[in-house]
């Protein structure tokens, strides 16, 4: 089966490309919605963050306390990446689980760090989604509320795209002027037909 891998900076509109591909058929796994499953039911995954931060990042129902998570790692990148080597083998293992019960031409990997996590590598192809960034944060601004500042200050944490291209196999360009769509119905067609992107 073949496994196409998209990502894209906060804004980009990589959710919605992800939705369209949904309505064409395609089996969509989305790594941070697992990721955030896991910290809640894999017990090897919550053992481990307690031991990491202390039984106060849990809440008495054992649900994560995830404000208080992202206050602690959002500005350490050591303790970001301690979590990010709890959660992205769990993360790896139930899409390799997920992957076997799947039955189409191919399934798509959302992940926002796909690159970042190495989770590309286990891609066939991977589509980078990228928008201008004025009109990134103002999707997001709209969408979740959020200042400009903090908007800016989560894209900083995240690769440029200018990075992320070097390793993408193809760019949606989600600005607006072209349409996506079209451009997501001939990949499908591509993948459907010929097993190959382009």
């Amino acid at each position: 089966m073949i496994k196409v891998g998209i990502t894209g900076g906060i804004g980009s509109g990589k959710s919605t490309v992800c939705e369209i591909f949904r309505l064409l058929g395609i089996p969509v796994f989305v790594a941070d919605q697992e990721a955030k499953i896991l910290m809640n039911s894999n017990t090897e995954v919550i053992e481990k963050l307690i031991h990491l931060f202390g039984k106060d990042i849990y809440t008495e129902n054992r649900i994560l306390n995830r404000k208080k998570l992202a206050e602690i790692i959002f500005n350490n990148d050591i303790q970001r990446e301690m979590v990010n080597q709890i959660v992205h083998p769990a993360v790896r293992t139930a899409f390799m689980n997920w992957i076997e019960k799947q039955d189409s031409p191919y399934i798509i990997h959302e992940a926002a760090i796909l690159f970042e996590s190495g989770f590309y590598k286990m891609m066939d192809y991977t589509l980078l989604v990228t928008a201008p960034e004025k009109m990134r944060i103002e999707r997001v601004m709209k969408r979740d509320g959020i200042e400009t500042k903090n908007i800016k200050d989560r894209m900083e944490k995240q690769w440029p795209d200018s990075e992320k291209r070097k390793l993408a196999s193809f760019e949606l360009v989600n600005d607006n002027r072209d349409l996506i769509i079209p451009q997501i119905i001939k990949i499908d067609e591509n993948l459907r037909l010929y097993g190959k992107i382009w």
